[in-house]
């Protein structure tokens, strides 16, 4: 173990199986896409789960479907502080802090995680809202460009990466908390510190969606009146499908993500500008696009590799700064090594 570390809370079972002391209770704030497809699975995997959302229509397919899910998020809450379960918060940025202060008032001392696709500004609004709390930041890399109850389901997990926050002074217990709920829902855990998550979403999640909408725009002559996109409308396939996916999700949703991850994403904008700048360039020189398209087949060379990364089990005696490490090298934890 390193120096001035702490060992993880023994776990006795394995995670997932009912009756195994390492099942805790979860409550989800939000049921959308992630919520709801976190309560099915939750619930598959064997944990006690119930949720909270403030659509009365969500609430009502829901129940239909089988699920404890309310509109009365305090009594939700309640309920989770009095069985210590671990409280999952999955819901946009912009409602946040609202929820942080019902969470303050009703369940203040509980474990506390999230689904945010954003970890720095997640950290400051629990530090400000709900200090008290025992957050580890969490942010499962699954989604679709639909939304709500309906477009959610217990495989969304499936294979996914689940970040969950590895900054100094992260709670243990909850982390394992956190750790074992992504495990149980099919994911593998990437530790990850706050700031480093946000800059590496930029890259492959927020600037995505960003390039879709231009990519979208540009081939239907969105906002150029004298455009026809007829012709390319009847001509797009399966390329533009593919990189215009996410053009899809709504729009609230793509602002929330990219405007609370303003630093970084602008970072990530700035380097694909610069790429962009220099093969139109060489396009509008020479006529060459060699090295563009090289370098873009690399990446996704690259990215194809790393989905067959053999990943790692973790002791539990490993330090913050070396679960970070495991992460940044790209190898997914899997579970436990004991």
């Amino acid at each position: 173990m390193t120096a001035g570390s702490t060992a993880f809370p023994d776990r006795v079972g394995p995670p997932g199986v009912v009756g195994s002391p390492s099942v805790r209770a979860v409550c989800v704030v939000g049921a959308g896409l992630i919520g709801g497809s976190l309560v099915r699975a939750a619930e598959k995997a064997g944990h006690p789960v119930w949720a909270a959302t403030a659509s009365a229509e969500t609430a009502a397919q829901a129940r239909a479907d089988g699920f404890d899910v309310t509109t009365d998020t305090p009594a939700a809450l309640a309920r989770a502080a009095e069985q210590d379960a671990l409280v999952v918060l999955a819901v946009p940025l912009p409602a946040l802090p609202g929820v942080l202060r019902l969470v303050d008032a009703h369940a203040p001392t509980c474990r506390l995680t999230d689904a945010v696709s954003v970890k720095v500004a997640v950290a400051d609004a629990v530090e400000q809202c709900a200090p008290r709390t025992r957050y580890v930041g969490g942010h499962p890399m699954a989604g679709t460009a639909e939304s709500g109850w309906a477009a959610g389901g217990a495989e969304l997990f499936t294979g996914a990466a689940w970040v969950v926050g590895a900054d100094d002074g992260t709670d243990r217990e909850v982390w394992a908390d956190v750790a074992e709920l992504a495990w149980a829902c099919g994911a593998h855990v990437v530790p990850a510190a706050a700031d480093e998550h946000d800059l590496a979403v930029a890259r492959v999640s927020h600037l995505p969606h960003l390039l879709a909408a231009v990519l979208a725009s540009t081939a239907a002559g969105v906002g150029l009146p004298d455009d026809d996109p007829g012709l390319p409308m009847a001509l797009a396939a399966s390329s533009f499908a593919d990189g215009t996916r996410v053009a899809g999700t709504r729009p609230e949703l793509v602002l929330a993500m990219c405007e609370g991850n303003r630093e970084a994403l602008l970072a990530a904008v700035d380097e694909a500008l610069g790429r962009l700048g220099v093969m139109r360039g060489a396009l509008a020189s020479t006529g060459g696009l060699a090295a563009t398209v090289r370098a873009g087949h690399e990446g996704r060379q690259i990215w194809a590799a790393a989905r067959h990364e053999p990943g790692t089990r973790i002791t539990g005696d490993e330090s913050w700064a070396e679960l970070r490490a495991i992460g940044r090298a790209g190898s997914p934890v899997l579970g436990w090594a004991r």
